[in-house]
């Protein structure tokens, strides 16, 4: 059942960033496919918040990192669906623990998930994109530089790999007018290790935490920007600069 409005796939789409970038996508015109690993309630929520509107929206759980899942999951998109305009790769595994202290098994999740994961989602997105498809991944702040993360070196180095991917798979796809870019959040309002507000400034220029909106206005940006792929915008209040 192919639908004539452009379809975006939302990983980790039922909670925070990933269910405001899908209430936003669905604000400007796009049917939206939530996927979820556990949060199936608030999946379900928002597929009726999205329906609510007038818009499409369907939640499917999928453990991205597990590919015969994602397989699945995008067999599915292309019965149910019948194409992919935009791959939001939002899924994200951080457990910022001590890298003295990090288990191999952690290290393997965080991996799975956030770097294996975004692929196995591009490789079974890639065959349903049209022309002037989109795919716009999740990374983190600082990205450019290479530097010591003690603390949550898993989700450094699955992050660091994703911008690698970002730019390899820009330039394989420019051919057929897809682009592939990268939003890299820095200290959000909802991050699990984010200083007290009078503290937040000696890290963050700007002198405050992201907010949800600004991530969102930065994909918005990329959705309409046709001349840019391959890049990476820090969202980020001058976060690690």
């Amino acid at each position: 059942m192919s639908t004539e409005a452009p379809v975006a796939v939302v990983t980790g789409g039922a909670r925070r960033l990933g269910r405001h970038l899908c209430t936003t996508l669905a604000a400007r015109g796009y049917d939206v496919v939530i996927l979820y690993r556990s949060s199936e309630e608030a999946a379900h929520a928002l597929e009726q918040q999205i329906v609510a509107t007038g818009r499409r929206a369907r939640a499917q759980s999928v453990d991205v990192g597990v590919e015969p899942q994602v397989a699945d999951a995008f067999a599915e998109i292309a019965r149910m669906e019948g194409r992919v305009d935009l791959l939001v790769n939002n899924v994200g595994n951080y457990n910022p623990q001590d890298i003295t202290d990090l288990n191999p098994a952690v290290w393997d999740a965080t991996l799975a998930t956030n770097l294996s994961g975004a692929y196995y989602c591009c490789f079974h997105a890639l065959p349903l994109m049209l022309a002037q498809g989109n795919i716009i991944n999740i990374g983190m702040a600082g990205l450019e530089g290479i530097r010591a993360n003690v603390r949550g070196a898993d989700y450094y180095v699955s992050k660091t790999g994703l911008l690698s991917l970002t730019r390899s798979l820009a330039v394989a796809y420019a051919g057929r007018n897809i682009r592939v870019n990268m939003v890299s959040p820095g200290q959000l309002d909802n991050s699990v290790d984010l200083p007290p507000p009078d503290e937040i400034g000696r890290t963050v220029p700007l002198g405050r935490a992201g907010e949800l909106h600004d991530v969102a206005q930065a994909v918005e940006y990329l959705l309409d920007a046709r001349y840019v792929t391959g890049a990476n915008i820090d969202v980020a209040g001058g976060y690690r600069l």
